[in-house]
C-alpha cells in the first residue's frame, strides 16, 4: 500500500496532494500541463524531495527522511528512457540488480521472459546509443520490470511515439501488471491513454490541488471544473 501526502512549493504554485493506493490497483493523474502531476511522481520516486508531508510504501518510510533512490522498491518511467548509452541493451537491463541475484536461475529466467515478450532479442548486445527511440522505451520498460517492483510510476512515457507502439506498450504494461501484481500511478496528457492503463480510478489536479476523484465515467459526466470539462471534450 502507498500512503503519501506531498507538499512541494514551486515557483508558481504549491503542490498539496494526498494519495492512498491499495496493492494491485491503478490510478490515473490527470490535468492540464503545470498542474503538479509530475511533481507528485518525482517526490514519490525520490527524484525530488517534498518540503513537507510523508511518503510510505508497504510500511517503509520513504520520506521523511528521504530514503535513497536505490532503496525504494518502485519503478519509474518518464519521457526520457534514461539508458546508459555506453552500455549494451542487456547491460542496461541488468543495471541495478545485485550480482548475486542476477546470477540466479530464477532471475535469469525472468529476464529471458521479459526479453522474449518485449521483442528485445535482436537488440540484446547492441549499444544503447544506436537503438531507436521506440526500442529504447521497450528497454526502459524491461529494466524497470526486471526488479519486479510493487509500485510503478509512469510520467508520460509514451510521449512522441506513434500510436501503434503506444498501444503495444500499454498492452505490455497491462499484461505485466497482472503477472507481477504491481500498483500503478500514471500521468499522461491524453485521457484515453489513462483510461486504458487505469480504467477504475482517476484523480484530477488543478494548480497543485486535487479537484476531483472518481471513475472516468463520473469525470466525463460531471467534470468538477470548466477546465477539466475542456480537457475531456472530444477534439
Amino acid at each position: 500500500m502507498l500512503k503519501a501526502h506531498i507538499i512541494k512549493n514551486r515557483r508558481d504554485l504549491e503542490v498539496n496532494v494526498t494519495l492512498e493506493l491499495e496493492p494491485g490497483t491503478a490510478v490515473g493523474l490527470f490535468g492540464a500541463s503545470g498542474a503538479g502531476k509530475s511533481t507528485v511522481l518525482a517526490c514519490i520516486a525520490g527524484i525530488e524531495q517534498p518540503d513537507d508531508g510523508f511518503v510510505q510504501l508497504n510500511g517503509l518510510q520513504l520520506f521523511p527522511p528521504s530514503l535513497p533512490l536505490h532503496r525504494r522498491a518502485l519503478g519509474y518511467m518518464t519521457q526520457e528512457p534514461g539508458l546508459f548509452p555506453h552500455l549494451s541493451v542487456s547491460e542496461n537491463i541488468y543495471f541495478g540488480i545485485a550480482k548475486a541475484l542476477a546470477a540466479t536461475a530464477r532471475q535469469q529466467q525472468w529476464i529471458a521472459t521479459l526479453r522474449d515478450r518485449l521483442q528485445l532479442d535482436p537488440l540484446w548486445h547492441a549499444p544503447a546509443a544506436l537503438i531507436s527511440g521506440g526500442q529504447a522505451r521497450r528497454v526502459a520498460l524491461a529494466r524497470m520490470l526486471a526488479r519486479k517492483p510493487p509500485l510503478v510510476l509512469l510520467d508520460e512515457p509514451f510521449a512522441g511515439l506513434d500510436r501503434q507502439l503506444v498501444r503495444e506498450l500499454i498492452d505490455d504494461l497491462i499484461f505485466w501488471s497482472r503477472q507481477i501484481g504491481f500498483s500503478m500511478i500514471a500521468v499522461d496528457h491524453q485521457a484515453e491513454v489513462l483510461k486504458r492503463l487505469c480504467p477504475q480510478q482517476a484523480i484530477v489536479l488543478e494548480q497543485g490541488k486535487i479537484v476531483q476523484r472518481g471513475t472516468w465515467t463520473e469525470l466525463y459526466n460531471a467534470p468538477a471544473t470548466p477546465l477539466l470539462g475542456s480537457l475531456l471534450a472530444p477534439l
